[in-house]
């Protein structure tokens, strides 16, 4: 049976909006990055965010935050920096010298010298990046007004690893979806610690292209994450995605507990019962470990085109 049956049932009307079906060909396309979701904005924060405006100088809630978790765009939910890159810089709002991949984008400001940050997937504004300060090692300061993020705590963000074929797709799709903050591809199930691409490749490490997907549970929750996934790719192939052909491009699932277990195991089950020989794998968590920098957000770097492996 090809996957190019519609599935109403379960695929049109579970995801609520993430998936549509084409009913020129009766393919499935994922659809998240075009039914953003937007927070409704305050009259200070639509200042900032919409306006470019500054807030004033000491007085974010975030400029002394000091938490473990990631701070994300208050409009769209999207993360932007991991709490391991906040820095003190005493310049009266938060820095960081480092964001997520694809993240955040640099555009040139309007007064002609400054180089202003918008987040990548709505354009509201952040603040402005400066170079050279030596506050860090990295020599890069992100000037982020607080009021442009919302900050979710490690207890507060939930991880989903989901494999798919070649994980510069799955991570571009995933990344265009209400309610994730952060991806990150990388490969897992396998035997060989700290793998590298080529030896994955090779087929000798038992590991898979995979992607971790850290997520808000009050905006999207794993079902609809599980649902998403299977709209993305074909289960019913065993060890290929399209062109992609090897074991490392197997479809599996690897559940972070029991209850996420239950639920993916729940859906694979209706799928089959509606006749989709699903061949994807339901497997319990193992260490996965992140592919080198070069992979990560290799799509949005390429600006969704998709070029040959590297």
């Amino acid at each position: 049976m090809k996957w190019t049956m519609s599935m109403p049932s379960i695929l049109g009307i579970a995801v609520a909006g993430m998936l549509v079906i084409c009913a020129a060909s009766g393919s499935l396309e994922a659809r998240g990055e075009n039914e953003m979701k937007l927070r409704k904005l305050s009259a200070e924060e639509s200042r900032v965010i919409i306006d470019k405006g500054t807030e004033r100088p000491f007085s974010g809630k975030y400029v002394n935050h000091k938490k473990e978790g990631i701070y994300c765009c208050r409009q769209c939910g999207a993360g932007l920096y991991r709490s391991e890159s906040k820095f003190e810089s005493h310049c009266g709002w938060p820095a960081f010298d480092d964001y997520i991949t694809g993240a955040v984008k640099m555009l040139p400001d309007v007064d002609g010298r400054r180089t202003e940050i918008v987040c990548a997937r709505c354009n509201g504004h952040l603040g402005h990046v400066f170079y050279g300060e030596k506050f860090t090692d990295k020599g890069v300061r992100h000037c982020v007004n607080s009021v442009s993020m919302k900050f979710l705590g490690a207890d507060e963000v939930r991880t989903g690893v989901f494999a798919g074929g070649c994980f510069w797709g799955v991570e571009f799709r995933f990344q265009g979806v209400p309610g994730v903050v952060m991806t990150r591809a990388g490969y897992t199930g396998g035997k060989t610690d700290k793998p590298e691409y080529k030896q994955v490749c090779g087929g000798d490490t038992g590991h898979i292209e995979a992607v971790e997907v850290k997520f808000d549970p009050e905006i999207v929750s794993y079902a609809k994450l599980v649902e998403f996934f299977f709209g993305i790719h074909d289960p019913e192939l065993l060890n290929r995605q399209g062109a992609d052909i090897g074991y490392q491009y197997r479809s599996a699932i690897f559940s972070q507990d029991e209850s996420q277990r239950l639920v993916a195991d729940k859906i694979i089950k209706r799928l089959r019962a509606e006749g989709v020989d699903v061949l994807t794998e339901l497997r319990a968590a193992t260490v996965f470990w992140p592919a080198e920098e070069r992979h990560q957000g290799y799509m949005r770097k390429k600006e969704g085109k998709r070029i040959n492996h590297e």
